[in-house]
C-alpha cells in the first residue's frame, strides 16, 4: 500500500505554536485538492505529528483528540479519507522512540498497515520530518516552505516546494 505521510502543523494547517483549539486551526490553501489528487493516484494518507504540547502541559490528549477528530471530519467533508493519525505526545528530552527525527511513528504505521515504504512519500516542513522518513526507508521526501523556516542548502529532502498544493505534479 503506497502512502502519503503528512506532518500536520505547517503542512496541513498554518503553523500556530502548540495548536490545540479548533478556532485556531486554519487549513493551508490547496490541502484538500492536493489530498484528493493523492487519492486519485492510489495513495492512502496518514498524518504523522509531534505533539510535545501534551508533555509540556499546554494541552492534554483529550484536547488533541477533539481537534484531531474535527480535522479528520473536515477532510471527510472534502472527500479525503485520512487512514490514520499517529502522534508523539512526548517532549524532546523524554527519549521516546516515536518523536521525529526518530522513525517510531512510521514503524508503528507499518506494523498496523501493509505500507510499501519504497513507494511512499513524506511531506513535512522541518528537516526532522525528512530525517525520520529516511530512517523508516522512505526515500521520496518533500519539504514545504509553508511552515517553519528551513535551511534549504543543507536539507536532505528530495524536493523543496512552497506548499502541499505543488506536490501532486512531482508524484505523477
Amino acid at each position: 500500500m503506497k502512502t502519503i505521510f503528512l506532518d500536520r502543523d505547517g503542512v496541513i494547517n498554518q503553523e500556530v505554536g502548540y495548536l490545540h483549539k479548533i478556532e485556531d486551526f486554519v487549513f493551508i490553501d490547496g490541502v484538500f485538492s492536493a489530498c484528493q489528487m493523492f487519492q486519485k493516484l492510489g495513495f492512502k494518507i496518514i498524518v504523522i505529528t509531534n505533539q510535545s504540547g501534551i508533555a509540556r502541559g499546554y494541552y492534554n490528549e483529550d484536547n488533541f483528540n477533539k481537534l484531531n477528530t474535527w480535522m479528520v471530519n473536515e477532510f471527510k467533508q472534502n472527500k479525503v479519507d485520512i487512514l490514520d493519525v499517529f502522534y508523539c505526545p512526548h517532549a524532546p528530552e523524554d527519549g521516546c522512540h516515536c518523536r521525529k527525527p526518530k522513525a517510531g511513528m512510521f514503524m508503528d504505521a507499518q506494523k498496523k498497515y501493509p505500507i510499501d515504504m519504497l513507494n511512499s512519500w513524506m511531506i513535512g516542513d522541518k528537516e526532522n520530518d525528512i530525517t525520520a522518513a529516511k530512517a523508516a526507508g522512505i526515500k521520496n521526501t518533500v519539504l514545504v516552505r509553508s511552515g517553519h523556516n528551513i535551511n534549504e542548502k543543507d536539507s536532505n529532502a528530495q524536493f523543496i516546494l512552497d506548499s502541499i498544493e505543488q506536490v501532486a505534479p512531482i508524484i505523477l
